[in-house]
């Protein structure tokens, strides 16, 4: 079953009203915005990754405020423990039981600030959660509920400290998205307001949780061509063969990847999903999970070039013979 014109229409004027409520939070930064709210519509995780200072936490807060849900901010450190994510059975002495004690992870949208900063066991407690959607403590699964996403930042200048997030961790994320600084002009107009230190308080909640799974059923059912689909899995192969690639798309990637177009597309009004799509999301999509080869980082390579170079060099539908 395919989406409707209709529920296109519906989808399109919801997202949009979505992205005006952050941008009151993030000034001049739209497609920034689109991106952190097609990832939280296809069921993804986002890791915003920028240099300090540059408005990653007041997005997320943002996009957290927006949905009618529960959200939770944790400060990644190095003495977190798993514990303090997932939760503990604390023992009534009355009941002489074990009471699961929820920990913060139990939200609709999870702020994991500098994730990169805890330890390599406290991020490896991420894992499950990000992939299944579930807790296991003391062998006992606990569902953390629908929808569910992970926010995490990470700063790539301060490496002192920190512990490099693993390939494994890394490809569980949809997209890795960075603010960037703003233009001469909106940096002007927040200069002119800097006497509001929580911007992202003054975005309230305007679509529940219900609304949420509803856009993202909508989305699945957005339609991809057979042609579409070919243009993608040749996609993921030349990035497993590209001479400056370690570690190309994985499967994973790739079915990440559909779930994104189709998000995109009807996001714009479209009921089906073009290469346009496919190319616009490349570099949110592609960057954290090809790895280049060390031979490739010495001579100065960049995953960004690799990427442009893979679009470049895979012929879309619609140009070939």
């Amino acid at each position: 079953m395919s989406i409707t014109a209709e529920q296109a229409q519906w989808f399109q004027r919801n997202f949009q009203h979505m992205v005006d409520n952050v941008a009151i939070a993030i000034r001049g930064k739209d497609t920034v915005i689109e991106l952190a709210l097609t990832c939280l519509l296809s069921q993804g995780h986002l890791l915003l990754e920028d240099n300090p200072g540059t408005g990653k936490t007041v997005l997320a807060k943002a996009v957290a405020n927006t949905v009618a849900g529960t959200h939770n901010r944790i400060q990644f450190t190095p003495d977190l423990l798993p514990s303090d994510l997932t939760g503990i059975a604390v023992f009534d002495p009355r009941t002489k039981t074990f009471e699961f004690h929820k920990g913060p992870v139990f939200a609709t949208i999870v702020l994991a600030d500098e994730v990169n900063r805890a330890s390599p066991k406290t991020q490896a407690a991420l894992l499950e959660v990000m992939e299944e959607n579930t807790v296991t403590v003391d062998g006992t699964r606990h569902e953390v509920g629908h929808p569910f996403m992970v926010v995490a930042t990470q700063n790539p200048i301060e490496m002192a400290g920190t512990y490099r997030l693993p390939e494994a961790q890394l490809d569980r994320f949809l997209m890795k998205v960075s603010v960037g600084y703003p233009d001469h002009d909106t940096t002007v107009e927040l200069l002119s307001e800097a006497s509001n230190r929580d911007r992202a308080a003054g975005v309230g909640a305007m679509v529940s949780t219900q609304a949420v799974m509803q856009m993202s059923e909508f989305a699945n059912q957005t339609y991809v061509d057979p042609a579409i689909l070919d243009y993608l899995s040749r996609l993921a192969t030349a990035s497993r063969a590209h001479p400056h690639v370690r570690v190309g798309l994985s499967t994973r990637g790739v079915l990440s990847f559909v779930r994104a177009a189709k998000t995109w597309a009807v996001a714009h009004g479209r009921e089906y999903v073009t290469t346009d799509d496919v190319r616009g999301l490349a570099q949110p999509l592609m960057s954290h999970r090809l790895l280049l080869s060390p031979e490739a980082q010495f001579a100065g390579a960049n995953i960004d070039d690799v990427v442009a170079s893979l679009l470049a060099s895979v012929l879309a539908p619609e140009l070939r013979a």
